[in-house]
């Protein structure tokens, strides 16, 4: 599979402040990637750069196949954007506005089937002054996707939307990645990224840190814990010993944290199922995303 982004060694510095620091990274034809940080952590700055908006002091870039600052028409005609801000005209009707920039590229997609696409069909004739924050957030995606772009950049898109709207998001842009859209994704939702993500990079004052799918930085969190309450007769040092898994207590929660969660979770089962005990509000807590970040960013406290 052709790689569509590849990053070699990249470095960009304002006077005495390295933004980026020596970053490598690839994005492969027909996925979703993940680039992840804190503000400041460099995120933005490297974007920039990909989509020729800022200029590497040190490094290889290729977009497309292309030196994104030699990119001309032809190589625009084939990326799509979505900035963090944008300002349009507020006097224009949405589909003025979809309608417009659809005539910058060669091969748009219809305005209807845009503004489907992002769910903005039955705002299609308000104007922009008259529409709500997430909904000119929807304007900007569907700005980003009319020119039916190969490589699309999305900049913090679902920043406004609510719950529902950002499942909704997601399920558009799944069907775009099926369709054989690569998409490079900056997000502060860590549940986001690791829904949508192929793989994920994050950057950590300007370096990536951690890189990979979301299931093998998720195991970088470390182990598996499974909690429940304590009940009156619950016996911890024999359920420890029977089931050979090393719990305590806290508080009335008895926890443990699990190396091999598979096979302690079955052995564990087991046990109580064979001396018939109940677990009282029995639960498994996997680490997530956000675990991951806080460790690798030196975040967590």
């Amino acid at each position: 599979m052709s790689n569509v982004i590849e990053v070699a060694g990249l470095t960009k510095r304002f006077g005495t402040l390295t933004a980026v620091n020596d970053v490598s990274f690839s994005v492969e034809r027909g996925e979703i990637f993940g680039l992840l940080g804190k503000n400041g952590a460099g995120k933005t700055t490297t974007v920039e750069i990909l989509e020729g908006y800022q200029s590497p002091d040190e490094g290889r870039v290729s977009v497309l196949g292309v030196d994104p600052k030699k990119g001309g028409g032809a190589w625009k005609d084939r990326i799509g954007l979505v900035l963090q801000d944008s300002d349009f005209d507020p006097s224009h009707t949405v589909t003025e506005t979809v309608k417009l920039f659809a005539g910058f590229f060669s091969h748009p997609k219809s305005v209807a089937e845009t503004l489907d696409l992002v769910g903005l069909t039955d705002k299609a004739d308000v104007r922009i002054g008259r529409l709500s924050g997430g909904q000119r957030r929807r304007v900007d995606v569907a700005l980003g996707i009319v020119g039916s772009p190969e490589l699309l950049f999305l900049d913090e898109p679902t920043t406004g939307f609510d719950p529902s709207a950002r499942r909704e998001f997601w399920t558009m842009l799944e069907g775009l990645r099926s369709a054989g859209t690569s998409i490079l994704l900056t997000t502060h939702y860590m549940e986001e990224a690791q829904h949508l993500c192929d793989r994920i990079a994050i950057l950590a004052a300007g370096r990536i840190v951690a890189e990979g799918t979301s299931t093998s930085l998720i195991a970088l969190a470390g182990t598996t814990t499974v909690r429940f309450n304590v009940v009156d007769g619950l016996d911890v040092a024999a359920l420890s010993n029977g089931a050979g898994v090393d719990f305590r207590v806290a508080g009335d929660v008895v926890s443990a944290a699990l190396v091999n969660a598979q096979s302690e979770l079955l052995r564990l089962l087991r046990y109580v199922e064979r001396v018939g005990l109940e677990l009282d509000g029995l639960e498994v807590v996997r680490p997530t995303l956000d675990d991951v970040f806080l460790d690798v960013t030196g975040e967590r406290t």
